[in-house]
């Protein structure tokens, strides 16, 4: 069997950057770690509708920074920011209940107060992120909208936004078969064995009344120095 390697965690430091920066001594750093991924899993959860692509998280002693990129800000924040405040209070009460339930008393009483920083960013071309593009094409898998139909759907949405390749993979039980499968498509070129390639991937799954659909998408958008010579 092949094996797999997980094409943004391969290219950290050249291509890629954590979504995770800050330091902590041996005892905390596993409270932090599970703490982030609290976070993560609920803004994913309640901002869904959204269009969350990234969540950054960083750490300065007692300040805690958290910044969302989001294809539909409006229905985060509102139209003209008024609920900023609201959502920033939601994250800080969900996120004093967490540590009070897995925090011990010594680890609080050693924490300074939580404070939170929220910062909230509008993606201009959301179609060209593979969270976008996997939202879209398990919503489209759970309305029973046949495989390759949806396939090409997303195929061509990423056409129109002149990415360079893209490829997608689904398995399970397409189209209620009794038999699983793999089915995929590609357009353009994925250079996954390239470092130096600037790839965006996103898995997802997709909850049809036959089961479970697991959904992959690799956008490549360049190499790493042609991106340079264009932002210069």
């Amino acid at each position: 069997m092949g094996q797999k390697v997980h094409p943004l965690g391969f290219r950290l430091g050249i291509t890629q950057e954590h979504q995770s920066r800050w330091y902590a001594k041996r005892a905390m750093y596993p409270i932090f770690m599970v703490e982030d991924r609290f976070i993560r899993s609920y803004c994913h959860e309640k901002y869904a509708e959204a269009g969350l692509i990234t969540i950054a998280i960083s750490r300065q002693v007692d300040h805690l920074h958290v910044g969302l990129e989001v294809a539909r800000p409006k229905v985060l924040v509102g139209s003209r920011g008024q609920d900023l405040e609201k959502v920033r209070q939601d994250l800080v009460k969900e996120l004093l209940q967490f540590r009070q339930k897995k925090w011990s008393a010594v680890q609080r009483a050693t924490t300074a107060e939580l404070r939170l920083t929220l910062h909230v960013t509008k993606v201009e071309n959301p179609h060209t992120s593979a969270t976008i593009l996997a939202e879209d094409l398990a919503e489209q898998l759970e309305k029973r909208i046949p495989f390759r139909r949806a396939m090409k759907t997303v195929l061509q949405r990423a056409e129109r936004e002149k990415i360079p390749g893209i490829k997608i993979q689904v398995s399970g039980r397409l189209n209620g078969a009794e038999i699983a499968r793999t089915e995929w498509i590609r357009k353009g070129r994925v250079p996954l064995h390239t470092l130096q390639a600037k790839i965006d991937y996103k898995a997802r799954t997709a909850k049809t009344i036959y089961g479970l659909l697991g959904i992959k998408i690799w956008l490549f958008k360049g190499m790493k120095n042609e991106l340079s010579v264009k932002g210069s």
